[in-house]
């Protein structure tokens, strides 16, 4: 009988996909070992190990690699149409100081929370509140398409300055995915496509 761990139907196990798809989203090792709660050396390790594997030497190679976790609803979307605004996020100082002003004062319909973050319902357009805890960073609009990758294409094709490659952010518990990709407008701030992918 063979021993070890059999070998995973997919090019990355699920333990460097999770690390793979936050190095996407732009997260530091630190952040993802929060995130994950695993050590900063293990997060690193997965990393190495996953870039090793696709053949990539940086994880600035990593970052921009547009590969799809097998299974990926993803995998069948198709055709492209631009833009609506599907999700804001603003920075809040106290998350639940903003989420008793939105769900109390204002009467908006919470979706959803996790540490440091809640989502509200405005009518269609997604509202995340994010605690920072400072003032300093900016806004960022979410602009929605079907298909991501055919977008970001799309957008590189036209000069836009793209900061990663398309990633799966979450997968809700009925199988549906969201899937982000960050680019910069022409003052430098931050603007994302964002796609709902349904099984």
């Amino acid at each position: 009988m063979a021993r070890g761990r059999p070998p995973h139907p997919d090019q990355l196990t699920p333990a460097e996909w999770r690390v793979v798809e936050l190095v996407r989203h732009g997260q530091s090792t630190a952040a993802i070992a929060r995130l994950l709660g695993i050590s900063p050396d293990a997060v690193k390790a997965q990393a190495r190990a996953a870039r090793d594997k696709l053949g990539l030497t940086s994880r600035h190679d990593l970052r921009y690699w547009p590969g799809i976790r097998a299974g990926s609803a993803r995998q069948h979307s198709e055709g492209i149409a631009m833009p609506l605004l599907s999700q804001i996020a603003r920075r809040v100082e106290n998350l639940d100081r903003a989420r008793t002003f939105w769900r109390d004062t204002l009467q908006i319909p919470e979706l959803y929370a996790f540490p440091g973050l809640a989502f509200f319902d405005l009518g269609g357009t997604r509202l995340m509140l994010r605690e920072t805890g400072a003032r300093d960073e900016a806004d960022i609009l979410y602009l929605s398409t079907p298909d991501i990758a055919t977008a970001h294409a799309s957008l590189m094709a036209k000069g836009a300055e793209m900061t990663g490659a398309p990633h799966m952010i979450h997968r809700h518990p009925d199988g549906a995915e969201e899937w982000m990709a960050f680019f910069k407008d022409d003052e430098s701030r931050d603007l994302a496509l964002h796609s709902v992918v349904r099984p």
